[in-house]
């Protein structure tokens, strides 16, 4: 692969920005790079982060003429609530570190456009304000440490901030190895060394308002550990050092119990893995290789999905994650089966680009494609989308 990352136009403001890849130039743009490459890395050579996007290209859409779409609706229901969009905003740590705004930003944007969206375990923004401040549907990333009362901790404070759904991140047991933070000495927070230095103090807007503005932490773990708000640390060290490389089904069952609620897995790439999502009654499972950071070489998920939808689709609910650039890749998910398609680069580089009005942007120009896209496809609801429409080369 190769290994120039290169930022391919010239987009210098917010108003250049007309998709997704636009905000990650301009992201490249503002922040400095070890935290750029953190969010735009992936594991080892990077080939299934690529495939994760490239897969939707290798399946062709088959559109429907004179079907009357002057009117159409956009809104269905993901895990017992009526969203705006067919579309999630997958949970990601440390937003606070891609802009000031971080996760309050993101909340915002996503309660306007009614969306569902997730913090994570290790978010920079507490469960509680999120709780408290946002009343769309909302769900926690949950990573399963090895810390039993952290674990049940964080039940307890979703439960109490009314959150809609725990997410249980299920490919994490090891951390895969991201080379492009090693080359980058990436650490949450940042760790200033005479080799980083000039890197930061050649973004002076991110530096100042890292330097001067609410501290950087993690809110959610600091009460039962240090690593990520007052130590820095790698992500590949943390995921190593403090999540249960034990945790199994059995595991899963009784997370699913404490909390009573409605229960996700994120990360499940197989069928068989589906079918006892499914037996054990979960709500929902994301298909998700988290984004190619992890396993190298794993399939898309999108590629994956067809299956998994035919094993388990009359019994659980499947959202696409991962690789969603246009708003076409959230009709081909649909099309294929799945309840929704999410992603997290593709709202992460526009907050990192512009903070809540980046965000905002690109939420509008994927819901004004998702919307073009239903009318050039002939569908008046997202429900309407099927296999049909669909051609494989």
């Amino acid at each position: 692969m190769e290994r120039s990352y290169a930022i391919p136009h010239a987009i210098r403001s917010l108003g250049d920005c007309h998709n997704v890849m636009d905000f990650r130039e301009l992201a490249y743009r503002k922040l400095p790079y070890p935290v750029f490459h953190y969010i735009d890395g992936a594991g080892d050579d990077e080939r299934t982060k690529a495939r994760n996007t490239e897969a939707y290209e290798d399946v062709d859409l088959v559109p429907n003429v004179l079907s009357g779409v002057g009117t159409i609706d956009t809104t269905t229901t993901i895990m017992g609530r009526e969203t705006g969009l067919p579309l999630v905003l997958s949970p990601t740590a440390l937003q606070r570190l891609f802009h000031w705004q971080g996760e309050r930003a993101v909340a915002r944007v996503a309660e306007r456009h009614n969306l569902w969206f997730g913090i994570s375990s290790l978010s920079s923004v507490s469960i509680e304000e999120i709780g408290a401040k946002h009343s769309g549907p909302k769900m926690l990333q949950y990573y399963y440490h090895k810390d039993r009362g952290l674990n049940a901790a964080l039940v307890e404070r979703a439960r109490a901030a009314k959150f809609d759904a725990i997410a249980l991140t299920v490919d994490t047991i090891v951390s895969g190895n991201r080379e492009r933070c090693k080359r980058t000495g990436f650490t949450t927070p940042p760790r200033f060394t005479p080799a980083s230095f000039l890197s930061y103090a050649a973004k002076p807007a991110w530096a100042l308002n890292f330097l001067f503005r609410e501290r950087f932490s993690l809110p959610n773990l600091e009460t039962h550990v240090a690593q990520g708000s007052r130590s820095a640390i790698s992500i590949q060290d943390y995921f190593n050092e403090m999540l249960d490389p034990d945790m199994d089904w059995a595991a899963v069952e009784r997370l699913r119990n404490d909390w009573g609620g409605t229960f996700c897995l994120k990360g499940v790439m197989s069928v068989g893995d589906a079918r006892r999502a499914a037996d054990i009654g979960c709500d929902a499972i994301m298909v998700s290789n988290h984004g190619g950071r992890q396993l190298d070489g794993s399939r898309a998920p999108f590629d994956q999905l067809a299956e998994i939808v035919d094993a388990v689709g009359d019994r659980i609910e499947v959202i696409c994650d991962g690789g969603v650039r246009r708003g076409t890749h959230v009709l081909k998910a649909l099309a294929t089966g799945a309840t929704a398609a999410s992603g997290g680069r593709l709202y992460l580089y526009a907050l990192a680009a512009a903070g809540e009005a980046g965000v905002e942007r690109a939420i509008g120009i994927l819901r004004d494609e998702i919307e073009r896209g239903m009318r050039l496809m002939g569908v008046r609801t997202v429900g309407e989308l099927d296999r049909t429409m669909l051609r494989r080369r």
